[in-house]
C-alpha cells in the first residue's frame, strides 16, 4: 500500500521534466529562469520538511499520508486555473502546493519502510518502496510527453512576428494541454487519500513515539554527512534530468524534437528503476555503503564521457547516468538514519529537507549553461558524483 505512494509521488515529480521544456517555449524562458519549476518545487521540501515532522507527531504517520496525497490533490487542481490564465508565477504556486503534499509523503513514508523489518536489511527494503518510485518516474516523462507535447511549439522567431492578441491566444492554446491530464492526477491522488484513510496499517512503535533520552539529531555525524549527501545527489538528478529533453534537442547531440527528446527521458529514469530492483538483491550481499561509493563513481565518469564526446555517444552516456543514480536516495536515506531509534522522525525531516537541492543545483546549472552551454554546464553534477563517493565509502560511517 506504502509503495503505491512512491509511485505516485515519482510519476508526478517526473512531470517537471515534461513541464520545463513546454513551458519555456510557452514564455520564451531562458535556461536560468526555466529551472524556476525545479527552484518552486524542491524549494517547498526545505520550506516544509520540519512542519511536516511536527505534523507526524501529533497525528501519527498514516493520517499525514493522507494528508499529504489531500494537498497534492489540491495542487494538482490548481494547474487548472494556471493554464487558463496562462500565467507562469501561477504555475510555480501550484507546482509549490503540489511539492507541499508530496514533502509531507516524503517525510512519513520513507521512515515508514525503513522501519517495517530489521535494520540490517533497511536500505534494501527501501530500495525496493523506493523501485516503484522509478517506475513511475518512468511512465511519467512518456505520458506526460504525449500528452503535453502533442503540439510542435512555434520556434520564438516565427512567434515574435505575431500580434500581441494572437501571441496570447497561443499561449493559452500551448498551455491548456496540462488542463485535463492534471485534472485527472488530482482525482486519482483523492481518491488514493480516502483508500489509504480506509486501509489498516501497523502501527510502528519505534517511530510512532518521542524519546525521553537527552540525545539529539546533531550529535550523530552520519546523519549530518547525509544530509549534504541528499542535498547534493537530488541536485544532481535532478540537474540531469531536467536538461536532457532540451540536451537532445541540440543538433551535435541527438537533434530530437521535444516530444522524441521526452521518449528518451523515459530511458534515464527507467535504469533508476531496474537499478532498484537490482540494488535491492546486491544489497544483501554487499554492503550498502560500498555499492553507494562504487555507483556514484561510475555516474561522475559517465557524466564526464557525456560531456567529453558528442552525437548518440553523449546522449546513451547521459541516459546510463540513471541506471547508477538507483541506489543513491534510498541508500543515502536509510545509512542515515541508522541507529536513530526514536530521533528517526527528526533525523527524515532533516533529510527530506535537503531535497532542496533539487532547488538550488539546477537553477546554478541552469545559469552556467545560459553562460558556457548546455553541453558543458553538467560539470556541477560531477562535482556531486564525488561528495557522494566521499559519503559511501567515510562519512556514512558512524563516529
Amino acid at each position: 500500500m506504502v509503495t503505491t505512494l512512491f509511485f505516485m509521488w515519482g510519476f508526478l515529480t517526473s512531470l517537471n521534466d515534461i513541464l520545463i521544456p513546454h513551458l519555456k517555449s510557452i514564455f520564451d524562458l531562458t535556461y536560468a529562469k526555466a529551472m524556476l519549476v525545479q527552484f518552486a518545487f524542491f524549494s517547498s521540501y526545505f520550506v516544509f520538511s520540519l512542519p511536516s515532522g511536527k505534523l507526524i507527531d501529533a497525528i501519527g504517520y498514516k493520517k499525514s499520508m493522507v494528508a499529504g496525497l489531500l494537498v497534492m490533490g489540491a495542487g494538482a487542481f490548481l494547474f487548472i486555473p494556471a493554464a487558463s490564465a496562462a500565467s507562469y508565477p501561477f504555475f510555480l504556486t501550484a507546482l509549490i502546493v503540489l511539492a507541499a503534499g508530496m514533502t509531507i509523503l516524503q517525510v512519513s513514508a520513507n521512515p515508514y519502510v525503513t522501519a517495517l523489518g530489521p535494520e540490517k536489511t533497511a536500505s534494501s527494503r527501501l530500495n525496493l518502496a523506493q523501485a516503484f518510485n522509478s517506475l513511475g518516474t518512468t511512465v511519467g516523462p512518456k505520458i506526460g510527453g504525449l500528452l503535453i507535447l502533442a503540439q510542435a511549439p512555434i520556434a520564438a522567431a516565427v512567434l515574435a512576428t505575431y500580434s500581441q492578441t494572437q501571441q496570447q491566444q497561443y499561449k493559452l492554446e500551448q498551455a491548456g494541454s496540462v488542463k485535463i491530464p492534471y485534472m485527472v492526477f488530482a482525482l486519482a491522488l483523492v481518491a488514493l487519500a480516502v483508500v489509504m484513510g480506509l486501509f489498516k496499517l501497523p502501527s510502528i512503535a519505534t517511530v510512532e513515539s518521542k524519546s525521553e533520552a537527552k540525545d539529539s539529531v546533531w550529535n550523530h555525524s552520519h546523519l549530518l554527512f547525509g544530509v549534504v549527501a541528499i542535498f547534493v545527489y537530488v541536485g544532481a538528478e535532478v540537474s540531469i534530468g531536467s536538461f536532457l529533453i532540451n540536451y537532445f534537442n541540440q543538433p551535435d547531440i541527438a537533434n530530437l524534437t521535444l516530444q522524441q527528446g521526452a521518449t528518451y527521458v523515459t530511458y534515464y529514469w527507467g535504469g533508476a528503476m531496474v537499478g532498484r530492483f537490482i540494488g535491492s538483491v546486491l544489497q544483501q550481499k554487499i554492503r550498502p555503503n560500498t555499492l553507494l561509493g562504487i555507483a556514484a563513481i561510475v555516474a561522475g565518469a559517465l557524466v564526464c564521457a557525456s560531456m567529453l564526446t558528442y552525437g548518440h555517444v553523449a546522449m546513451w552516456t547521459i541516459i546510463a547516468v540513471g541506471l547508477f543514480n538507483s541506489i543513491m536516495f534510498p541508500t543515502i536515506f536509510a545509512l542515515s538514519i541508522e541507529g536513530l531509534g526514536p530521533l528517526t522522525a527528526d533525523g527524515s525531516a532533516m533529510l527530506v529537507a535537503a531535497i532542496v537541492g533539487g532547488a538550488i543545483i539546477p537553477l546554478a546549472q541552469g545559469v552556467i549553461a545560459d553562460k558556457v552551454g548546455i553541453h558543458h554546464a553538467f560539470f556541477l553534477p560531477v562535482i556531486c558524483y564525488l561528495y557522494i563517493a566521499y559519503f559511501g565509502f567515510v562519512g556514512s560511517k558512524h563516529a
